[in-house]
């Protein structure tokens, strides 16, 4: 194990977050957060949370109870620093007497009243229907790591939390969110986006399968299934439509178009197909498998008047009229404590859906299939991500993909297919389903199976 020692404190600026935090901790009242899901994206959570100050544990989810003392191990913490528990007096006995609980049961966790705010680090969009539902019925701020989820019903969710007087956010740090804040900056100044997105890591190989990946999964110390959603694109779909359904900007065609350019020639290959670029229209998502990109991100912006360009070119950034902000990193979920403290802090969200989608994650086979089959789930053999026009999406019947673990085929679908509700029928008996009939109602569609 590497060195886990804190390093000294930094000095508090006298403004800004940091301060407002340094404040909660020295009055004894620091965010309290609880986290669900002990894997990787949980084990850097705790261990970000520990560098902090003024944001606290309350409690981890570990449904096999396995994984929370490694995580805590690997952040720098004790033996004795956690223990299991069962109970609510349990927890609040545990975590007075100095300790974080531990707990199997994420209801009993997220709905104690030392939590503040939840944060999903799951990864499965139907746990994040069923516990971010249970968060915000226990009214608790919600920091949605579990983009998957985000994307099928997120706007459901949102709207329910702003009901609520509650937060709901995606986290800082992951793709979409830093997206978001270039987005923003960008449109504050007044410039139209053209193009954002990122780069996309790892090879894409549309047919990769867990077995392929298990070597090099474990040498990453990886789950073999969520290489594979990244190798697949899969994840990128995913984290573009989830940018789209927070801006407005769309997918240009299905599943986007993916050039091969570096960060130097974004805005000349992005960009309008009258101006040399690939795009049939402006206020696109879209993604780079170019050298240079990953693990970055970027958005184009049109900054044609006169003297806005005579400037830019006097900083060096070029003759324009089309500018690429790019950011060579993102930090995935070291940042999401930032989101938790400004939840509960601030009252404000660091990404959110609109009120209507206007991408879909729908779902191409990556094999053929037979009548009869039953679909296993994203990242594994079945079938790879495929973003869409919510609007194409539901003339074509198109199915979330979020919906389809352990649905069963109807008809043969050949590799490369959309899966549509015409071939495949999904489980009607999970609360992701529920929620996405509900906000299909809710959006005056018909439900999407």
């Amino acid at each position: 194990m590497g060195d886990t020692r804190l390093p000294e404190r930094p000095l508090v600026s006298a403004s800004g977050l940091a301060a407002d935090l340094a404040a909660r901790d020295a009055a004894g009242n620091p965010v309290r957060v609880c986290i669900i899901g002990a894997g990787e994206m949980g084990t850097d959570l705790v261990t970000a949370i520990r560098q902090m100050r003024g944001v606290e544990i309350a409690s981890i989810v570990d449904r096999s109870l396995t994984r929370a003392k490694p995580a805590m191990e690997i952040a720098g913490y004790g033996d004795d620093a956690s223990k299991i528990c069962e109970t609510a007096p349990e927890i609040s006995r545990t975590f007075e007497a100095g300790c974080i609980p531990i707990v199997q049961d994420a209801h009993q966790a997220l709905s104690h009243d030392l939590v503040d705010v939840v944060v999903d680090a799951t990864g499965v969009p139907e746990a994040g229907a069923e516990l971010g539902m249970a968060s915000l019925e226990a009214g608790k701020h919600l920091v949605m790591m579990n983009v998957e989820a985000d994307v099928t019903v997120g706007a459901m969710m949102q709207d329910i939390a702003a009901r609520k007087g509650l937060v709901y956010t995606v986290g800082a740090g992951d793709e979409p969110s830093s997206v978001m804040e270039m987005y923003d900056w960008v449109t504050a100044l007044g410039y139209p986006v053209v193009a954002a997105g990122k780069g996309k890591n790892n090879a894409f190989r549309i047919d990769a399968v867990p077995d392929d990946y298990r070597e090099e999964a474990e040498r990453r110390n990886m789950n073999p299934r969520m290489l594979v959603e990244f190798v697949d694109g899969s994840k990128t779909m995913v984290e573009m439509s989830c940018i789209a359904n927070a801006t407005g900007l769309m997918p240009d065609k299905p599943g986007m178009h993916g050039p091969d350019c570096g960060p130097e020639d974004l805005h000349k290959v992005l960009c309008p197909v009258e101006d040399g670029g690939i795009l049939n229209s402006r206020g696109c998502v879209d993604f780079s498998v170019g050298k240079g990109v990953a693990p970055g991100v970027f958005v184009i912006a049109d900054m044609r008047h006169h003297r806005i360009r005579e400037r830019m070119n006097d900083l060096h950034l070029g003759p324009g009229p089309y500018y690429t902000f790019f950011r060579p990193y993102h930090l995935t979920s070291l940042e999401v404590p930032l989101s938790a403290a400004r939840a509960v802090l601030y009252g404000t969200s660091d990404m959110k859906p609109l009120p209507r989608p206007v991408a879909e994650v729908c779902a191409l086979a990556k094999k053929d299939l037979k009548a009869g089959d039953q679909l296993d789930f994203i990242g594994e053999t079945c079938y790879r991500s495929w973003a869409m026009r919510a609007d194409e999406a539901r003339s074509l019947g198109a199915l979330p993909a979020g919906l389809l673990d352990k649905g069963r085929v109807l008809n043969d679908i050949s590799k490369g297919s959309l899966m549509t509700r015409h071939d495949v029928a999904v489980r009607k008996d999970t609360p992701l389903y529920n929620l996405r009939c509900q906000q299909d109602a809710w959006l005056g569609h018909e439900a999407v199976a």
